[in-house]
């Protein structure tokens, strides 16, 4: 039995975030890995002769934070590209396209051409959301306790607390609809908010999502050069260059609080540690590894991914004969939604073990930005996330004609023969993300609150990174500040640890 500070239980981001913060600060850092490599939803991985990003490679708000900086993240290989504009809305109904650029006023003068309606609209919305969105980005390096929100209130204004507050109480689609009266200016945020996070648009609560233009205009959305992976493998590096030590392929099937501290078991190996870090669902230490029963139903996964790799570029058909003035629309990620009313038909749909005709889609081309993603002189891979295809589909997953079908209706947005350009292509399930990344019925845990849920601690065994345990913590997309790659719970949670054993 080895002897050691710390054991953190799991290699994510966020898991490998808080390890090397706590071995930067000068402790014996054990980290944990099921798999035979890092990184988990953030990584890049070897699949259809190609490297693919496990999710979306988009990066924003991680790079509000001090993180990069403070652990030295350049030295060790990672290097951002910009991608601007961050966004291509597309409908299904072939309404006119619209980009969001890192300037607000590109965007407006895109609405202008497009939407003229809601450029009044737009720069009402640009007003309210400005200190808002400032405020929140100012947190997101940080812990969302009420010093900290007056202190950066006190510096942005009373203003945007007061919006920040208000907003969060609401759904998106009330906050959103009291501004844009076109419904492909609303469905972006829409898709890229509560449906991402797995909630209805309009439930109560989601408000925050109407941020997401703003806090693109104050952030440029980035891509790590050589995949979302590069960053894993950078903090890897960094947390290996201050002593820590990662173990792969070594699943834990027992956590023991002891008389002076904790024990974690492996299947090859005891360690005995101060404490332990959880950086995977709060539900498997709960249950799994600490033996607790858990009444509340488990949430299920609710998406897709299919990688390919094609011989040419996408090219979309809503973009023909429009001046882009240069821009490169494979560059941003493109967000196709349905209508409206389909959106929320989805949302009982997927309740229904069913996945709706005309899916939320994601897809963006991320070798056209980056080279070094490329197959050869001339392939391109391409990313298509389908958001809200249930764990428990109807008829199960196996043979199901579905992967099929997302395939054939992107086809429709682009030029004809795109099917031919496929060489090879590959889909991520649910039930695949349970089996490959042990997240429980593919279900990636995200907080579910806001700034002011997490001040308030609720819930308590989310928002907060000290268990009731002594010497037992938890980070992870399922802790403040929340999904996404962000890394922000993975140093909050090394700030706590390090307060409490130092």
């Amino acid at each position: 039995m080895s002897q050691h500070d710390v054991v953190v239980i799991g290699a994510g981001h966020n898991g490998l975030i808080c390890a090397a913060y706590l071995a930067k600060a000068g402790l014996d850092v054990m980290l944990v890995e099921a798999r035979d490599s890092v990184g988990g939803c953030a990584s890049t991985v070897d699949a259809v002769g190609a490297r693919v990003n496990i999710c979306n490679c988009d990066h924003l708000m991680v790079r509000a934070t001090p993180i990069a900086d403070e652990l030295d993240l350049a030295t060790h290989g990672l290097r951002y590209l910009d991608v601007d504009p961050a966004l291509l809305a597309l409908t299904w109904d072939g309404d006119a396209p619209w980009f969001l650029f890192s300037d607000p006023e590109r965007t407006v003068a895109w609405l202008a051409k497009t939407y003229p309606s809601q450029v009044s609209a737009y720069r009402a919305y640009l007003c309210d959301s400005h200190a808002a969105a400032r405020l929140v980005v100012s947190l997101s390096g940080g812990r969302a306790d009420i010093r900290s929100i007056l202190a950066n209130a006190a510096v942005i204004g009373g203003r945007g607390a007061r919006r920040l507050l208000s907003w969060s109480r609401r759904s998106a689609l009330d906050v959103l609809s009291s501004y844009f009266d076109e419904e492909p200016l609303l469905l972006p945020a829409l898709v890229t908010g509560p449906t991402v996070w797995g909630r209805d648009p309009d439930a109560e609560g989601t408000g925050l999502a109407a941020l997401g233009y703003a806090v693109r205009h104050q952030l440029t959305v980035g891509r790590p050069v050589g995949g979302s992976g590069a960053l894993t493998d950078a903090v890897r590096s960094a947390l290996e260059g201050a002593g820590g030590v990662v173990r792969c392929s070594s699943r834990v099937f027992g956590v023991e609080q002891s008389d002076d501290g904790w024990i974690v078991k492996t299947a090859a190996a005891i360690y005995k540690a101060r404490a332990v870090v959880g950086a995977c669902d709060p539900r498997t230490v709960r249950t799994d590894f600490l033996g607790e029963d858990d009444p509340t139903p488990e949430p299920d996964g609710f998406e897709s991914k299919i990688d390919a790799v094609l011989t040419e570029r996408p090219r979309y058909l809503a973009l023909e004969g429009l001046d882009l003035g240069g821009v490169d629309p494979l560059v941003p990620t493109a967000v196709v939604s349905p209508t409206l009313s389909e959106l929320i038909a989805a949302c009982e749909a997927k309740r229904q073990g069913k996945v709706v005709d005309r899916p939320m889609l994601l897809v963006n081309v991320p070798s056209v930005l980056d080279d070094s993603m490329r197959v050869g002189e001339s392939g391109h891979v391409l990313s298509l996330e389908v958001l809200w295809t249930p764990y428990g589909l109807q008829g199960g997953w196996p043979g199901s004609n579905e992967p099929q079908r997302w395939l054939d209706q992107y086809s429709t947005l682009v030029q004809p023969g795109f099917a031919d350009t496929i060489r090879a292509w590959r889909v991520m399930t649910p039930p695949d993300y349970e089996e490959q990344f042990g997240m429980r019925r593919g279900y990636a845990p995200s907080f579910p609150g806001t700034p002011i849920d997490a001040v308030r601690g609720k819930p308590r065994p989310l928002a907060r990174y000290r268990a009731d345990e002594p010497g037992l913590y938890f980070t992870g997309a399922a802790t403040y500040p929340g999904a996404g790659i962000w890394g922000a719970s993975g140093r909050n949670a090394a700030a706590a640890v390090i307060s409490d054993l130092s």
